[in-house]
């Protein structure tokens, strides 16, 4: 599953989906993003409306719409016994991050697009509350995951 850009660059299938995907965000109080609610149907937490942590969703929709089995659960922590765990990132891959205290349940996931010494930048769902990139502290970094199959 893996497509080739422009260049020739090797490219996961699910970054384009993810990708065009951009721009999508959680609705005010009293509304409710249908799409959001698509990327929940791909976890545990299907009917669920767009109110609720949603990163983990979004990443189970990307793969799926890829063609690729997640977790399918909404725990991004789930990512972390997902797959084959990278020593080091690739474009892509999956990166779990802990969101506070690293012994915590709480977490966040998104792709891997580049990092730098301080910053790891994802691309991927309820990262201010919509579909963007975003960078991260890279001592928030818990792993990085590839599906088994690739």
């Amino acid at each position: 599953m893996i497509t080739h850009t422009q260049n020739g660059a090797a490219e996961p299938a699910w970054m384009p989906v993810a990708i065009a995907e951009r721009g999508v965000r959680r609705f005010p109080i009293g509304e409710t993003n249908p799409r959001i609610v698509e990327y929940n149907n791909e976890t545990n937490l299907a009917g669920y409306d767009d109110k609720i942590a949603w990163c983990s969703s979004f990443i189970n929709w990307c793969l799926a719409s890829a063609g690729v089995r997640g977790t399918r659960l909404a725990l991004a922590r789930s990512w972390l016994d997902w797959g084959i765990a990278l020593e080091r990132p690739i474009y892509g891959c999956i990166v779990v991050l802990t969101r506070d205290d690293p012994t915590s349940w709480r977490g966040h996931v998104g792709f891997y697009l580049r990092c730098d010494d301080e910053f790891i930048y994802l691309f991927g769902g309820n990262q201010l509350e919509e579909v963007r990139e975003l960078a991260y502290p890279v001592a928030t970094v818990l792993g990085y995951r590839w599906p088994q199959s690739f």
